[in-house]
């Protein structure tokens, strides 16, 4: 089934009401007829989500019968945060829409010492709404329960500061031990924690970045004995996570 998202002022007394581009998407494009259903997942504390169908459409907008809430979650029992070592030209849009897929719930890119990729700041809003947007069509095309959050661009440090409050914090190393370590450490995440990933540029991380992350608190993992690509490293280790947590 479909999926669109809506915010709580648009659900009230079992009718939803959907407008403005999700509207022309679903009776132009999608077509879809009065009777057939859909989720609409409600982004609010705590998030809801809904199977609908079509009542009728007016000239700007659709009116939403609520049948019954859907009780299945499509997200995992962690709350993961990945933070993005800033990578060249449009690789940071794929990796935004891949890890959406794969669980993530926040995404902060950061400005690291080998990023090669600078954002005019003039452009920064520009870019932000956009890698937001990105994250909302991945978030309803892998029926997600929430649209997960892209934060503006941080340095490393402000990055490090951020992740005080995580219980997990995974940095995936080239030099790190071996896969039986990666096993160990991931199999002792529990259900109900905050996961901090840290993924380098192109260029890896400096010497500097990883005695910073070490102190504050990361354990270095290794992915395999390949050198994998930055938008590879988050595909792998976001596949790691969501073997050993998902039931």
């Amino acid at each position: 089934m479909y999926q669109f998202f809506i915010d709580g002022s648009q659900i009230a007394d079992g009718h939803a009401i959907i407008t403005g581009s999700d509207y022309n998407h679903m009776k132009n494009v999608l077509r879809i007829r009065p009777g057939e259903r859909f989720y609409i997942a409600v982004q609010a504390e705590p998030p809801r989500k809904y199977i609908c169908t079509v009542d009728a459409y007016t000239e700007q907008s659709a009116d939403c019968r609520v049948l019954s809430e859907a009780m299945e979650t499509h997200e995992l029992p962690c709350s993961i945060t990945l933070y993005q070592g800033l990578p060249k030209a449009d690789k940071l849009e794929w990796i935004i829409e891949k890890s959406v897929e794969l669980g993530v719930d926040r995404i902060v890119p950061v400005a690291m010492e080998r990023s090669v990729m600078k954002i005019d700041p003039k452009k920064a809003d520009t870019k932000l709404n956009r890698w937001q947007n990105i994250a909302q069509a991945a978030a309803k095309q892998s029926k997600r329960d929430v649209i997960p959050n892209v934060c503006p661009v941080c340095s490393f440090p402000e990055a490090l500061k951020q992740t005080d409050e995580a219980q997990v914090k995974l940095l995936p190393y080239e030099n790190a031990r071996g896969m039986e370590a990666t096993r160990d450490i991931l199999r002792t995440v529990q259900q109900g924690e905050h996961i901090a990933v840290f993924i380098g540029p192109e260029g890896g991380f400096s010497e500097k970045e990883v005695k910073q992350a070490l102190a504050a608190g990361f354990q270095p993992l290794t992915l395999g004995k390949r050198i994998l690509r930055t938008e590879t490293a988050v595909v792998a280790v976001l596949s790691m996570l969501a073997y050993e947590l998902e039931e």
